[in-house]
């Protein structure tokens, strides 16, 4: 491991997707992969070499303990999360002729979202230089009130990174709308994707969002475009970069591996641990270059399957399909 800790946190979701092998007349048959955006990110982290520990409330129960086992194989330290007794969510891909998923979720009483104060006061944050943050952890009752008061308390020693990762299906776009401007107040970084600005601000320019982003206190703000590369501000400072060519199996967990490979350049380099106050453009644009390297990668393969370190160099150059 390698750079100051990063701690992530939010959910875990087993995430089934249709087998391409035919099933019997009348059944569908899934393979459930271990999921959910905070926790794919952690996964990357470990993954890329960064010492990543995952705040979760993971379920006792088949799905949980395969959340367990993945974190730790990847190098995830999964010592702070709670043991919970409710179930964990399950989350069912449809996948489109390109690889894109629309998602439907199972969450209601999940173990993700019922973080308690007691919980998260007892987590220290001493040792921590970035807390990334994102997904539906934060914004479902009970736990996403508590989860923001965290995130306040590790913005006075910590660079805070956020990853909406919008879900309409779950939670109303006025909801997130309500919240994001608080969510930037803490915040140092944001990654939206082009699909998230669309629901966050409707046919705003990606630049006037950003704007609108860095004036509530967000320094570094990206916007994922998918094939198309990213778009890059801070502060109001603009690049844009393209994507980088690869053959498609899915796009599950993409954007979940762009901001791995973001914070794991920032961390290598010494960038993490405040307000990103040394921070310039091209230093955001190396670690953006990087993150569009991983999350190609993991658009290679299957599901939601990061990359390894010793695996960056292994980038076909097959067209994007």
């Amino acid at each position: 491991m390698q750079g100051p800790q990063i701690t992530v946190i939010g959910e875990c979701v087993a995430d089934a997707l249709l087998e391409s092998s035919t099933a019997p007349t009348g059944e569908l048959a899934l393979r459930v992969l271990p999921g959910g955006g905070p926790a794919n990110t952690a996964v990357a982290l470990g993954r890329l070499g960064t010492a990543v520990r995952f705040l979760g409330r993971l379920s006792d129960d088949t799905f949980g303990r395969l959340f367990r086992a993945r974190l730790t194989e990847s190098q995830v330290d999964v010592r702070d999360c709670p043991l919970a007794a409710e179930p964990s969510t399950l989350a069912v891909a449809e996948l489109d002729g390109r690889g894109s998923a629309t998602w439907s979720f199972h969450a209601e009483g999940a173990a993700d979202w019922q973080w308690t104060a007691a919980e998260l006061d007892a987590v220290d944050l001493a040792g921590t230089a970035c807390l990334h943050a994102g997904s539906l952890t934060l914004i479902r009752a009970p736990g996403a009130a508590v989860v923001e008061d965290f995130l306040v308390r590790a913005a006075t020693g910590a660079t805070v990174s956020l990853d909406p990762n919008v879900r309409p299906q779950l939670v109303p776009p006025a909801d997130y709308r309500a919240r994001l401007t608080r969510w930037c107040e803490a915040a140092d970084i944001l990654r939206v994707s082009e699909e998230d600005l669309e629901v966050l601000r409707p046919g705003t320019p990606p630049e006037r969002a950003c704007d609108e982003w860095h004036a509530a206190g967000a320094r570094l703000v990206v916007v994922t475009r998918g094939e198309r590369g990213a778009l890059v501000s801070l502060d109001g400072e603009r690049a844009e970069l393209p994507g980088v060519p690869v053959r498609v199996a899915d796009t599950v967990a993409a954007g979940d591996a762009f901001t791995a490979g973001l914070l794991h350049h920032l961390g290598a380099r010494g960038l993490l641990g405040g307000r990103l106050t040394d921070l310039t453009l091209a230093d955001a644009v190396a670690a953006a270059e990087l993150g569009t390297r991983v999350a190609a990668l993991t658009c290679s393969v299957p599901g939601p399957n990061p990359p390894w370190a010793h695996q960056l160099g292994g980038l076909a150059t097959t067209p994007v399909l």
